[in-house]
């Protein structure tokens, strides 16, 4: 009689619990914020670039768990050149903070990852395209030729402050981390963004093309690591997660 009633309670329980855990492995939160940093890496109009650093924050909008549309704030410093080793003599370090509006999708929105624990652990991986804007503040460049070039006082059109368009195009791999409940609520994130500038107020150089190579747009790449915790309603997704 006892075992009977045992048996009647504890069934219920049992399946109230393998339904909440199945709620929750096919459900995902619609909000996610997160911060970052790493190093950065110019290719502008002076001969070498230099290591920088990049930090930044995000909010992002989830459309699915994988798929997603963001607001990325930045803030860090480029530079770049070399006074005694570029071809020109030009040299500078501009600190910058940008805006952008970003899209990702990852590799989990298009492949069936069910019966194979290799394209599961891959399902983070993602391609990103965003635009916005740059507003740059060049804190130190050589505006003059020294003495010791070949042309002694020539001076470098360019301006120190500036705001220009800016792409940066994302490659990175999300590492999902489950809570008590079994919800995707946590990730790890590795990013690296390609960040093309169209204007010439990255390195604050705006020299004339007869008279110097200038052809490219002002480009950095930043490599970050960052963090995300998603919250928010909840929202159904047609595959296990």
């Amino acid at each position: 009689m006892i075992l009977s009633r045992l048996k009647k309670s504890f069934l219920p329980v049992t399946f109230i619990f393998v339904a909440n855990f199945t709620f929750a492995q096919s459900n995902y939160f619609k909000y996610s914020y997160g911060f970052g940093g790493g190093i950065n890496k110019s290719y502008t109009d002076v001969y070498e670039g230099s290591i920088g650093y990049t930090t930044y924050g995000v909010f992002e909008y989830n459309l699915t768990p994988y798929v997603t549309l963001g607001l990325d704030g930045q803030y860090g410093m480029v530079q770049g050149g070399d006074i005694h080793t570029d071809p020109y003599n030009r040299q500078f370090i501009t600190k910058y903070t940008s805006v952008t509006f970003n899209a990702k999708v990852m590799m989990g929105e298009y492949v069936y990852y069910d019966k194979s624990e290799f394209l599961y652990n891959l399902r983070g991986l993602y391609f990103g395209l965003g635009v916005g804007f740059i507003n740059n503040k060049v804190t130190d460049v050589v505006r003059q030729r020294p003495s010791f070039s070949n042309d002694p006082g020539y001076t470098f059109p360019g301006k120190d402050k500036s705001v220009n368009l800016h792409v940066p195009i994302n490659v990175g791999f999300n590492y999902f981390i489950t809570d008590g409940y079994g919800y995707q609520r946590y990730i790890i994130n590795i990013n690296a963004q390609a960040n093309y500038t169209f204007g010439e107020g990255l390195d604050g150089y705006d020299d004339p093309s007869n008279k110097f190579k200038n052809y490219s747009p002002d480009i950095f790449n930043a490599y970050t690591i960052g963090f995300r915790y998603m919250f928010g309603t909840i929202k159904a997704y047609r595959k296990t997660l």
